[in-house]
């Protein structure tokens, strides 16, 4: 698919094979919930934009996201050392996204942030169909990451759905593959090919409903020698399909809707996720978070990211189950008005 905005300006909708060449979203035709067409300033307001880099391993967890939310553009990266139970993490918010860059490429494009001595940089390529992260803090701290997704089999999930009365958000999620590259900061020096580090990736953007909270979980690791992933959502981007799945040695497995229950007041405490078709079936044990709480009135946001163990089954129709035991992985509780 060259672009997702068709020559009607509406949206393909549904589940693709991969993904779009380009995320058209000024050829929209974007109208109020009445039905006035909207212009030019309202498509750039309204329109969102985020990416995220997870990195899982028993030696080092890490998270790395920038967003671009027309008024603002934020970025975050933290760096978690389970045997020391230290931590790193920077927060960036930058007016109008002065210092930042986004491509709406989603395979093949640069999405940056700036502030001083301070880089975030996620790029994408499509002659190696490569995802890469590189951070540079003016502390020392540096992150130099990347996967590939050219691997027999393997399938990213690519996804569009509509949302509330005149929005759509397309989504591209990647997890269960292998990491690549060099983490060296205040935690020390790390090989992440040599710690068995694995990735998760995310790509979104679109017209989210204005005030909207979702849950959010990602395992990656190694399952009786089988590569495991794992994309859960709920709240968004399940309008008439939804994003979740696992992948097994790179398959992309569907799954069907997700309950997540927990405790909102207790991140870090137990949290189970079931699915309606019985394919998954796990709880969760929070071992550390990021979290960023922002109210400027006309945009809000109380985000809590947790990274922690998985533990239960997952049972793909027609195969033998998968036991997850104490995977590393992460969860979401996100609250945001934009």
């Amino acid at each position: 698919m060259d672009k997702l905005i068709q020559a009607d300006g509406q949206p393909h909708y549904g589940i693709f094979p991969a993904a779009p060449d380009l995320i058209n979203y000024r050829d929209f035709d974007f109208r109020s919930p009445m039905g006035r067409r909207l212009g030019a300033l309202a498509k750039w307001r309204r329109f969102h934009q985020f990416q995220y880099f997870g990195l899982l391993s028993d030696e080092l967890i890490g998270g790395c996201a920038l967003a671009n939310l027309s008024l603002v553009g934020v970025g975050f990266v933290y760096l978690f050392h389970p045997a020391s139970g230290r931590m790193i993490e920077r927060q960036f918010k930058l007016p109008l996204g002065f210092g930042t860059t986004f491509s709406q490429t989603p395979d093949d494009g640069v999405c940056e942030l700036r502030q001083g001595r301070n880089l975030l940089r996620l790029e994408n390529r499509a002659d190696s169909a490569q995802k890469r992260l590189l951070v540079e803090l003016d502390d020392g701290t540096r992150i130099d990451a990347w996967f590939s997704e050219r691997e027999p089999g393997f399938q990213p999930m690519c996804i569009c759905t509509p949302t509330a009365a005149n929005g759509w958000v397309y989504a591209q999620k990647v997890a269960g593959v292998a990491c690549q590259g060099q983490v060296s900061s205040t935690l020390g020096t790390f090989d992440l090919a040599q710690i068995g580090a694995f990735a998760h990736h995310d790509w979104s953007a679109g017209y989210m409903r204005p005030e909207t909270n979702w849950n959010w979980a990602c395992l990656s690791g190694l399952a009786d020698g089988v590569r495991v992933g794992l994309n859960l959502s709920c709240g968004v981007n399940e309008t008439s399909f939804t994003e979740n799945c696992f992948w097994l040695d790179g398959e992309m497995l569907k799954v069907d809707t997700v309950r997540f229950s927990f405790d909102r007041e207790r991140p870090l405490g137990t949290w189970s996720m079931t699915s309606h078709d019985g394919q998954v079936e796990l709880t969760f044990e929070g071992e550390g978070l990021h979290e960023e709480r922002l109210n400027l009135g006309f945009i809000a946001s109380n985000f809590k990211q947790v990274f922690g163990r998985f533990s239960g089954t997952l049972r793909p129709a027609g195969r033998a189950p998968v036991q997850i035991e104490r995977m590393w992985g992460f969860v979401e509780d996100q609250y945001v008005k934009w």
